[in-house]
């Protein structure tokens, strides 16, 4: 045991330099947040000029970032694929094991959604809170779903004109299981049937009953930031990237506040206030500039 006049001392000197090593502390760097991607239909995890670019301006803008793209299946052709047709519910089990198994994002991410990714990151968020989500945003989501596909991303017209014959059978069990789009298919002339066969998008928008998780993890973030393509020609209707929509029973476009989710507050938009961010850009679907993309979504967002 030391004598009581050195502990006297030792306790004066660590009291003196406390101020000193923390000083310390606070300058010293620490590893920025990674950030994880997940493409929209038609796409792939790591398309050369699609989000493969957009990780290398991601990189080039935050040096030593680490950035994850979703990718469901082994390959190009098999990511591709599953974007149109594996149910968005197995792809965010999938995407959450993925998450999990990697060590890079054990403290939590940033997530950034393009199109139908927007909608399957929100629901990651809401249903695998590990690894945490720090921030979501979302570019040309679809959170209130769409009704119609006036133009089918990708290169295929053969997935295209099929997926369309489809969607006729929106929710019959059998489409429900096998196509990604049947599962943010919302018909607002027949919002029963959607609040009961929707297997995706009534679940994680809290339709039917109020899931305390879910609303929990989103309130949880620290910022929610939903951007809408004022010319979208793609997500029909555009309002569906800020929650808006059809009125139930029409064709009348509803904004976010004049909605039932927000009224009745189902997600908890309401409570995150000025965490929920509504960004808007003209242009039609994903279509920005890299300048545009640093200045508006990278540095306020992500560094």
């Amino acid at each position: 045991m030391l004598p009581k006049n050195i502990c006297f001392v030792l306790i004066l000197l660590l009291h003196t330099l406390s101020p000193i090593l923390g000083m310390f502390r606070m300058n010293f760097p620490t590893s920025p947040v990674p950030i994880v991607m997940w493409h929209g239909i038609g796409d792939t995890c790591c398309n050369p000029l699609s989000l493969g670019r957009i990780k290398e301006v991601i990189e080039k803008e935050i040096n030593g970032v680490y950035v994850h793209s979703i990718s469901i299946g082994h390959g190009f052709a098999k990511d591709a694929e599953s974007g149109y047709f594996m149910p968005p519910n197995k792809q965010i089990e999938i995407a959450c094991e993925q998450l999990r198994s990697d060590d890079n994002l054990k403290n939590g991410y940033h997530g950034l959604g393009f199109s139908q990714g927007g909608q399957f990151l929100r629901g990651l968020a809401q249903r695998c809170s590990d690894p945490p989500m720090k921030t979501l945003v979302t570019l040309g989501g679809q959170h209130q779903g769409v009704y119609g596909l006036p133009k089918c991303p990708g290169d295929s017209k053969k997935y295209c004109d099929y997926i369309r014959r489809l969607l006729n059978h929106a929710y019959s069990n059998w489409v429900q299981r096998i196509l990604a789009p049947a599962g943010y298919w919302h018909d607002p002339l027949d919002e029963p049937t959607y609040k009961k066969k929707s297997k995706f998008l009534a679940d994680i928008n809290n339709e039917v009953f109020i899931n305390q998780e879910y609303k929990q993890n989103l309130v949880n973030l620290e910022k929610l930031v939903l951007v809408k393509f004022n010319n979208d020609t793609t997500v029909q209707p555009k309002e569906s990237s800020w929650f808006g929509y059809y009125k139930p029973g029409s064709l009348v476009i509803q904004r976010l506040n004049e909605t039932s989710l927000w009224i009745e507050d189902r997600l908890g938009l309401k409570k995150m206030g000025d965490r929920l961010v509504l960004l808007d850009t003209d242009g039609d679907h994903l279509q920005f500039s890299e300048e545009w993309f640093v200045t508006n979504i990278v540095r306020p967002y992500f560094k």
